[in-house]
Order: C-alpha cells, then sequence, then structure tokens
C-alpha cells in the first residue's frame, strides 16, 4: 500500500506500507510487514523490515525484524528485538524489497537486543 500522507494505524494490519511521511501504530496497533516511511513511531506492535529516516520507539512498543534507519530511540519501557543497520546521512534508502543497502552506503551493522524497563 502507498499513501501519500500521514497514516495512524490502531489495529491489526499484514502487508507493505510505503509513505513520504510518517507513520504511527497507535498502542492497539499490529503491523505485521514491510513499511517504509520518513518517521516511524511505534506504541505497538511492528513486525518485519522497518525502513526510514526515524523510527522512536513508546513505551510499551515493541519492535521486532530488520530495522535499517538514520536514526533510532527507544523510550523506557520501549523494546526492540532484532538488528538494525545504520547509514551515513545523504545515502540513499534501500527499497522496500531489498533487504541490503545501496552499494554506494557506508553501512555500519549493529545486532541490538535492548529492553528497557
Amino acid at each position: 500500500m502507498k499513501i501519500t500522507g500521514m497514516m495512524h494505524v490502531d489495529g491489526n494490519f499484514h502487508g507493505d506500507i510505503s509513505s513520504v511521511d510518517n507513520i504511527t501504530i497507535g498502542e492497539n496497533g499490529h503491523v505485521t510487514g514491510t513499511i517504509k516511511a520518513r518517521h516511524i513511531n511505534v506504541c505497538g506492535l511492528l513486525e518485519g523490515e522497518t525502513v526510514c529516516d526515524e523510527l522512536h520507539i513508546e513505551p510499551g512498543g515493541t519492535v521486532k525484524g530488520l530495522v535499517m534507519s538514520k536514526e533510532m530511540s527507544i523510550s523506557p519501557k520501549g523494546n526492540f528485538i532484532g538488528e538494525r543497520k545504520i547509514w551515513e546521512q545523504g545515502a540513499d534508502m534501500p527499497k522496500l524489497a531489498d533487504q541490503r543497502a545501496p552499494i554506494d552506503a557506508k553501512v555500519t551493522h549493529k545486532k541490538e537486543t535492548a529492553s528497557a524497563s
């Protein structure tokens, strides 16, 4: 699904979402699939591949899977289980179906498992 504006998910969604704007997953939201957006804010559950400039996991929010982002923050009581790939500012973001960063991007692989309590 491609959208041109902001999106708020507060239910179950299976599939891919692509937006040039922001996506928020509410407390009752459960998204499974690939999400690409400028900024993603997670209060519920996100499982799959995430591609964004900024990812923020709120208290009670959980992200499971592969994250490719320039910035990532986890609030106290937020959870991240998976792998994160970071690339430098100015590099093109990978396409939804591409699980690798572009060849010209400088990627730092960093396995993270975080759970703030």
